[in-house]
């Protein structure tokens, strides 16, 4: 085994795991060289969503406009770009949020109405070798017996149910579902 030089391996990590900058990222620094100050002024870049750049204008007017020439625009940016554009989109949508992406809340297991706790003890006692079908289909029956073990039940259709779900709809998640699914269709007619 030969000993390569750290720069070798990041050379090759940077083409396995295409460390390069993101479509959008690439497009954001351009986008000004491309279009123009006058129209950068009144553009902005929003994603790039299957291959189709959606951009947000100041008024109807610049959106039917960038419209007509958009076709020019693509060609200019497929040379930038290292996945070339299929289309683009302007529009009005999105011209009124600020340039800098929100901040996201951060979602955790523990907010979800189904949580359970941790179920890092039934993972351990995984068999990564069943024989076959029966027995892998007692040992899910088994696992979910012990899961749902001293939870409350639905009142509506027993079935075992976490606490969350029942403070949240009274009911399990798959009654308050049917509750949700028959309210929209008495409210269609």
């Amino acid at each position: 085994m030969a000993l390569k030089s750290v720069n070798d391996i990041l050379g090759v990590l940077e083409q396995q795991a295409q460390w390069r900058e993101q479509p959008l990222q690439k497009l954001l620094q351009n986008w000004a060289d491309v279009v123009g100050s006058k129209v950068a002024a009144h553009t902005r870049p929003l994603s790039i969503q299957r291959q189709v750049l959606w951009v947000a204008t100041s008024s109807a007017a610049w959106a039917q406009n960038m419209t007509f020439s958009r076709q020019t625009l693509m060609v200019k940016l497929n040379q930038k770009l290292p996945e070339p554009l299929l289309d683009i989109r302007f529009s009005t949508a999105g011209w009124a949020v600020p340039p800098e992406l929100p901040k996201q809340k951060l979602v955790v297991p523990q907010d979800h109405p189904s949580y359970l706790g941790s179920l890092s003890s039934s993972r351990r006692q995984m068999h990564p070798h069943i024989q076959n079908v029966d027995t892998a289909f007692g040992s899910w029956a088994q696992k979910i017996q012990v899961r749902s073990h001293n939870l409350p039940l639905c009142p509506q259709c027993q079935c075992p149910t976490p606490p969350g779900e029942l403070q949240r709809w009274h009911v399990c998640s798959i009654c308050a579902a049917k509750q949700f699914a028959n309210t929209d269709k008495n409210s269609l007619f």
